[in-house]
């Protein structure tokens, strides 16, 4: 696959494509089930979901109260969105800001979200470099939640539906977090509950006051 496969073009005609021939399945994906962890324990915020997609995650946290940014270059998936949250409701869609936006350029505000997520996200330019740019995001004492799909099985061998992506993996986020501003909580693979559907990165770190 060449990067051109995964540009602006390509992501816009894929979730056409999911919006169209299986809007069902899309409108019932549950929030990730490593967001649910990690937002459960915290006290409803700011928060910043980076390559939100469609919007699953973004809705969950407005609907628990959160105030979130949520930020995709597909604009096809951003409508789809906005759309699903005025269909929930006004208090959970002016709860939400929708951003079109390239997570391969686009900087947070420094120091001001509760939680940061970026979930599935093929990065464009170095692992390293995104989560840096994201992490700066974090107020102090807030959350930061990364999670890659890893694109060879690695208890089968298998390519998976992350092959010829480059996502987050947790030596690279690990490195790019100074230990001296962050606590890491989590940084471990972990395999998806569906058996032979691959393995997730997850790394969960806290910034340091």
């Amino acid at each position: 696959m060449t990067t051109e496969e995964f540009d602006r073009d390509s992501w816009e005609r894929r979730w056409a494509q999911a919006l169209r021939d299986h809007a069902d399945v899309v409108a019932t994906r549950p929030p990730n089930p490593h967001l649910l962890t990690v937002a459960g324990d915290l006290r409803p915020g700011l928060a910043l979901d980076a390559g939100c997609g469609h919007g699953a995650e973004t809705l969950w946290l407005a609907a628990h109260g959160w105030r979130v940014t949520a930020v995709d270059f597909a604009t096809t998936a951003l409508d789809h969105g906005r759309s699903s949250a005025e269909t929930i409701g006004t208090d959970v869609a002016e709860r939400v800001d929708w951003v079109q936006g390239d997570l391969a350029t686009w900087t947070p505000p420094p120091g001001r979200y509760d939680l940061v997520t970026c979930l599935y996200v093929h990065m464009a330019g170095a692992v390293e470099q995104t989560v840096r740019r994201l992490a700066a995001g974090v107020a102090p004492g807030g959350a930061l939640l990364l999670v890659g799909h890893r694109p060879i099985d690695p208890t089968t061998g298998n390519a998976t539906a992350a092959a010829g992506q480059v996502q987050v993996s947790v030596d690279t986020a690990v490195a790019a977090l100074d230990p001296s501003d962050w606590e890491i909580v989590v940084a471990e693979d972990r395999p998806r509950a569906a058996a032979g559907s691959g393995v997730d990165a997850v790394v969960h770190a806290r910034r340091r006051p």
